[in-house]
């Protein structure tokens, strides 16, 4: 039977091939968009701009919440984007 399937369904076969390349593509873009590491540099060059004194420290408190709340949201997608694959 194994045999038989697998010469009956021989057309569709470039059909499951790009199917299963999309699906890569997509899973590569979906790691990438929600990659917490630009966020992570990003809240390390916001404390290196509080220390050179470049923004003050409200400024910096407000942008830092900013950040941290998306870098849990980040993390989070990062967690469900690992129990889906």
């Amino acid at each position: 039977m194994g045999l038989i399937t697998q010469i009956l369904t021989l057309p569709a076969a470039p059909v499951r091939g790009t199917v299963w390349v999309l699906d890569q593509v997509l899973l590569t873009a979906e790691r990438e968009y929600y990659d917490p590491e630009p966020v992570r540099e990003e809240l390390a060059a916001l404390e290196q701009q509080l220390l050179d004194g470049s923004i003050t420290s409200e400024e910096f408190d407000s942008r830092e919440d900013e950040l941290l709340d998306r870098l849990e949201w980040l993390e989070a997608s990062q967690q469900r984007l690992r129990t889906d694959s």
